[in-house]
């Protein structure tokens, strides 16, 4: 019995720590979301969640099913980085049509539609599959537009068609929220003045890809006291970054880049030299001349020129990226295929097509990108002057299409899942099952004893020796 007890305590404890690996879960993060139909028009009837449920993805599905069987398929979704419901509280009239709300356009729009579509608490994984869930509805590619392009357009009312439209949050520091919200509501107006203009029916979406933080601002005097209650400590404050480096055609944004460190070293003389390009390239003072860029809707070329470079009188890096449809996965990405050196006639490219990619509407991101330790990059052709340079890009971050403003879009980062940490709590974990295992089959192994000394027969006698 004891024994058994024993046993029962120590499966206990094992059941007990498998509970405790599996029971950690994250709560999902709430993005809001708005749809309205054009003047004339009439969403179906959506039985509105319960207080407090978040929509999943196959909910979403189904309320879209619903709301746009009887709605024209000219669909218009407004896709913003970050929104929550603070934001219309804090910012707008929350569909009150309030004088100073930021949201004018977006209100008086859905106040004035026939039935509107108010879903307060969204999973942001559904969010993020907005596209390709109207997508489904019409079975039509989504087309990433801005109000000048689709000025430029003549849409067909009878050709079902998604208009994508990417909205910024944070217009860095030279902006406020308020303002950045404020001119978004600026482009959904333009926008849908174009289509009345055309007389083209529509239906529009308006949500975000992940929620936002809001944080309403104090009064000097206020934050003063506030920071010394804390420990009477004063808060430090973040330190300002460059703002990334745009390259605009025909007036409007189409490529970004940022960039810590554009380190490229040369070897002279049995020797490294090195020389960083990013204080010529980014800050407020700072020019680069980007003479020779180019952008369209495949290709975006972003070439950097630079003076007396590790003693080169004329010194250009490169970089040609390509927007492809990849069936395998039916849509478009965009791949960065190479990173050319130039310098007094001579050339050296690099090769980034295999590791650096990302989908066409994201940027990407990668902590460090380089063609020497970990290379992302590899020489191109052994005929050029590739295995002589080295490059190291730190804290790297592009876009060469679907830029929708001054900031990056979403981040494809290049961290792989299985990070060192995450290593090494899987194989800690798998040691310690391992011996909580061979300890509860040790004890398993256990047996009493099948003989024992009768105390009524003869004693045992040993003989004594002298």
């Amino acid at each position: 019995m004891a024994a058994l007890r024993t046993v029962s305590g120590y499966t206990g404890m094992i059941l007990f720590c498998f509970l405790c690996a599996i029971a950690t879960a994250k709560g999902e993060e709430q993005v809001p979301l708005v749809a309205w139909a054009s003047d004339g028009f009439a969403l179906s009837p959506v039985s509105a969640p319960s207080a407090g449920h978040t929509v999943s993805v196959e909910e979403l599905e189904s309320h879209l099913n619903t709301a746009l069987s009887t709605v024209p398929h000219n669909l218009l979704l407004f896709l913003q980085d970050r929104l929550s419901v603070d934001d219309f509280t804090l910012y707008g009239g929350v569909f009150g049509n309030k004088p100073d709300s930021v949201f004018q356009n977006l209100e008086v729009s859905a106040l004035l539609s026939s039935s509107s579509l108010w879903l307060p608490s969204v999973s942001s994984s559904a969010t993020a599959l907005v596209s390709t869930l109207l997508q489904n509805q019409i079975d039509a590619a989504p087309l990433y537009m801005n109000p000048d392009t689709l000025a430029q357009m003549r849409l067909n009312a009878s050709v079902a068609a998604l208009l994508v439209f990417r909205l910024p949050y944070s217009g860095g520091d030279m902006m406020s929220t308020k303002e950045v919200l404020s001119g978004n509501d600026e482009v959904i107006g333009q926008v849908l003045s174009i289509m009345k203009a055309q007389s083209v029916p529509y239906t529009a979406v308006f949500t975000a890809l992940w929620p936002s933080r809001v944080i309403e601002e104090v009064a000097p005097a206020v934050q003063s006291v506030w920071s010394r209650s804390l420990l009477q400590s004063r808060r430090e404050e973040p330190t300002a970054t460059n703002p990334p480096l745009e390259f605009k055609e025909k007036g409007s944004t189409c490529i970004l880049l940022w960039a810590e460190k554009l380190v490229v070293s040369q070897y002279r003389s049995e020797k490294w030299e090195r020389h960083d390009l990013a204080p010529k390239t980014f800050g407020e003072d700072v020019e680069p001349n980007l003479s020779g860029s180019s952008c369209n809707e495949t290709h975006s070329l972003l070439v950097l020129n630079y003076e007396d470079v590790l003693n080169y009188r004329s010194f250009k890096l490169i970089f040609v990226m390509n927007r492809r449809h990849y069936k395998v996965s039916a849509r478009h990405w965009f791949t960065m295929d190479l990173v050319h050196l130039e310098y007094d006639g001579k050339t050296a490219t690099f090769n980034g097509s295999r590791y650096i990619y990302a989908p066409a509407e994201y940027s990407y991101r990668c902590e460090s990108v380089s063609s020497s330790r970990y290379p992302q990059l590899s020489p191109h052709s052994d005929k050029d002057n590739a295995n002589d340079w080295q490059i190291s890009f730190d804290d790297f971050q592009i876009q060469g299409f679907n830029v929708g403003g001054k900031d990056f879009s979403y981040a494809s980062d290049c961290a792989s899942f299985f990070t060192p940490g995450i290593w090494m709590g899987l194989v800690t974990s798998l040691l310690m099952v391992l011996a909580l295992t061979y300890g509860l089959h040790m004890i398993m192994q256990l047996r009493t004893m099948d003989r024992f000394d009768d105390p009524k027969g003869p004693a045992i006698s040993v003989p004594q020796t002298e």
